[in-house]
């Protein structure tokens, strides 16, 4: 039987696992963190009904996700940048087109779904010969039928096939954290509401999401150069200094918004925001192929992981399926290369919407 092998324990590559072995067909997931717990997964993510969720039904987890998903984290709000209230969304009762669940239950919930000793930690990927040899960083080297990049914006592996690159968007989002909001922040609770909450004024914007565990994540987003940071003398480190800047840019805020640049716990994360250039594509090869922001990353506009999903629930459907590795990489990519240059397109130039002061239409719910 062919030996396929996936690089990246993300919800890509662990959903192609996880459906690969349903099937019977063994595989092996290469992972550079040293284990699960090395970093955090990052926030929230909105699973829908026709790509993501399609995923866990084959994967046979989706009632597990409906346990641990938060129908309420549907809701959305938009403000104005003085605090005015623009545009509410509510779900109806049992609406489940995209309830949320946080990036690291997710993979838990794949993670735990496998079979032990398939995500093999702390190989880090150096190269890929164009016949699916891989040589790791430690310097061993593996033989496969099949290497699947699932390693992000970032790849590895993509190298075998494209010799595209991401390029910066120009859009870069200071990532901020609250802890124990209910007793801590009860203000930002009231703004955020059970899910989301949105305010830009065309320049500059805020994003703001509930987790579980009493964690709400703030995404301040900005036109910037990429290193802004070390530009203005700082360091990621210097929380004071970032929040000294961020203070002056949305200087005509309302108090109320500006509350979320000065009440964070800890330092922030920078997150400049790359995107793959539109369309990727690549000559086919039977020994290699790639899966979502491996294969097309996009703004961050809600549309990653469940794709990074749907592909990989195709990629093991066709390895499950077909007569030889060849064949079924040829008919994924028929179907997966088409969609993601479609999405590509949509959603080109998406980090700009973020700066959008004009009220989204979230199409659904009751709206107020």
């Amino acid at each position: 039987m062919a030996s396929i092998t996936i690089i990246g324990a993300g919800p890509g590559g662990l959903t192609c696992a996880r459906i690969l072995q349903r099937h019977g067909v063994p595989v092996t997931v290469y992972d550079r963190d040293p284990s699960p717990d090395a970093r955090n997964q990052g926030g929230t993510l909105d699973l829908r009904a026709e790509d993501g969720q399609l995923a866990l039904r084959e994967a046979g987890l989706h009632e597990e996700f409906l346990r641990l998903a938060r129908p309420e984290g549907q809701e959305m709000r938009q403000y104005g940048a003085r605090g005015e209230l623009l545009f509410h969304a509510v779900p109806e009762a049992g609406e489940l087109v995209k309830p949320e669940i946080d990036r690291g239950q997710l993979r838990d919930l794949l993670l735990d779904s496998l079979e032990p000793g398939t995500v093999r930690w702390g190989r880090a990927l150096e190269s890929v010969g164009g016949s699916g040899e891989l040589r790791f960083a430690d310097g061993t080297t593996v033989e496969t039928d099949l290497v699947v990049g699932a390693d992000g914006a970032f790849s590895r592996v993509r190298p075998a096939v494209s010799d595209a690159v991401p390029q910066y968007s120009g859009v870069s989002f200071r990532e901020a954290w609250f802890s124990e909001v209910e007793q801590r922040h009860p203000d930002l609770v009231e703004l955020v509401g059970g899910g989301s909450a949105a305010a830009a004024d065309g320049d500059r914007g805020l994003f703001a999401q509930r987790n579980s565990g009493g964690h709400i994540r703030v995404y301040v987003i900005q036109r910037a150069p990429v290193d802004w940071i070390a530009a203005s003398g700082l360091t990621i480190a210097d929380t004071e200094g970032i929040r000294a800047r961020l203070l002056e840019s949305y200087a005509a805020w309302s108090p109320r918004l500006r509350r979320i640049l000065t009440d964070n716990d800890g330092p922030y994360v920078d997150r400049p925001i790359f995107a793959l250039p539109v369309p990727h594509t690549w000559t086919h090869n039977p020994a290699v192929t790639l899966l979502g922001d491996a294969a097309h990353a996009m703004p961050p506009l809600g549309v990653g992981v469940n794709l990074a999903m749907l592909d990989g629930c195709e990629l093991a459907l066709a390895l499950a399926h077909h007569a030889s590795v060849g064949e079924a990489v040829r008919a994924y990519e028929a179907t997966m290369l088409p969609r993601s240059a479609q999405m590509q397109k949509m959603t080109e130039g998406g980090a700009e919407f973020l700066l959008s002061a004009e009220v989204p239409d979230f199409g659904y719910g009751e709206q107020s």
